[in-house]
């Protein structure tokens, strides 16, 4: 009977709705973890109750968690109560309160019509996107019966997860990390307490994906510049890819680590995690000339010419191999031409401005069109424009 009433309450909740000014939202965001009003978090049981806020239903709208801000500071701007908004927008005047408050979520409709309204020249709208459809109802029926009876656990079930985490880090590559992180980290914890308490031959495919969910939130974190969780999450992540004996996975964890470093303005913090990346056992050739590309950058910055030029010799040596593999699909990214944006980086930090103009243009340019305007990509952009 309970595994009944789950499945029902996980129907309920995974049916495609596009939340309106009446709908109100039951779940709000607390420091980027979704909660259910009057549902206790740590159980597993109280927890299958919002299943469906943290995994993707078949129309899964992502709002922005400044959304409420800026509707406020965009009617505020035009000298207009609530009312008179409430009255040119032809909603009422408590839908317009329960949207700055963030009591209730926008539909991309509403967010597009307040936008024309105010004249935000698609600030709000950019706010609030439709993402694809990843589950199935029947996809989303079987989440609900493994997430009430996680002993249950199958291969299908962790085939549907790896495919959300999936479609999750391609959301990366065009919507910025603010976007998407309370969701993201919701549905984190949700797959951290099911693998946590699942069981059975699978159990062990199911901890690789969710290694893997913590090393993709550890790279959100990072990518937003929340500097304290990302390495807190990221900590974890290293110690999760060792468990399940993960070496891409560490690897990549360490990569991460680097990138914020490199964020941080800290060179030496550059050297040390990119170089743990590089080293570390079962990394790819892919991975690895990534890695040795962007300690090279971090000696350049640091004063050592010597161990720069080393470095980068490494990684030509690497060329021919990296060039035979596919990058691991935690690393979907990674192409033989990746890499020659962190070797613009490291040419410039050596003086070598033409070298550097060079290999930056040419992996900017052969990045695949759904990453051309990725966040990440703007520190590179941002090189290049500096260089001339």
């Amino acid at each position: 009977m309970r595994v009944r009433q789950a499945s029902m309450t996980a129907r309920r909740h995974f049916a495609a709705v596009s939340i309106s000014c009446a709908q109100p939202v039951v779940f709000r965001a607390y420091g980027g973890l979704w909660r259910a009003a009057g549902v206790e978090a740590g159980g597993i049981a109280a927890q299958s109750s919002t299943w469906e806020h943290q995994m993707p239903p078949r129309a899964h709208t992502i709002v922005d968690p400044r959304f409420p801000a800026e509707l406020r500071r965009h009617r505020q701007a035009r000298g207009l109560s609530l009312r008179d908004l409430a009255r040119l927008g032809h909603v009422g005047k408590s839908c317009i309160h329960d949207l700055e408050s963030g009591t209730t979520r926008p539909s991309r409709q509403i967010a597009d019509h307040l936008d024309r309204i105010l004249n935000a020249d698609g600030a709000l709208t950019a706010l609030v996107v439709d993402a694809p459809a990843v589950t199935t109802g029947d996809d989303q029926q079987r989440l609900a019966y493994v997430h009430a009876e996680p002993t249950r656990l199958d291969a299908a079930t962790v085939r549907i997860l790896a495919d959300v985490l999936a479609a999750q880090r391609r959301l990366d590559d065009v919507l910025p990390a603010p976007t998407t992180l309370p969701s993201m980290v919701a549905q984190w914890h949700t797959v951290q307490q099911l693998a946590a308490h699942a069981g059975g031959p699978h159990a062990a495919a199911l901890h690789e994906v969710a290694a893997e969910w913590t090393q993709f939130v550890g790279w959100l974190h990072a990518s937003a510049r929340n500097d304290g969780e990302a390495v807190r999450v990221l900590t974890e992540a290293a110690t999760q890819a060792d468990a399940v004996d993960n070496g891409p996975m560490a690897a990549q964890v360490e990569n991460f680590r680097g990138y914020l470093e490199r964020q941080r303005g800290n060179p030496r913090g550059i050297v040390r995690h990119f170089l743990a990346a590089y080293q570390t056992p079962g990394a790819t050739a892919l991975q690895r000339v990534g890695d040795a590309v962007q300690a090279a950058h971090g000696y350049a910055l640091l004063g050592d010419r010597a161990a720069a030029v080393r470095l980068l010799g490494e990684a030509s040596d690497l060329t021919d191999a990296a060039e035979a593999e596919r990058a691991p699909v935690l690393a979907y990214w990674l192409t033989p031409t990746f890499s020659r944006m962190g070797l613009g980086l490291a040419y410039l930090a050596l003086g070598d401005r033409a070298a550097g103009v060079d290999n930056l243009r040419a992996g900017l340019g052969s990045l695949p069109e759904d990453q051309q305007d990725a966040t990440w990509t703007h520190e590179y952009r941002e090189a290049l424009a500096a260089a001339g």
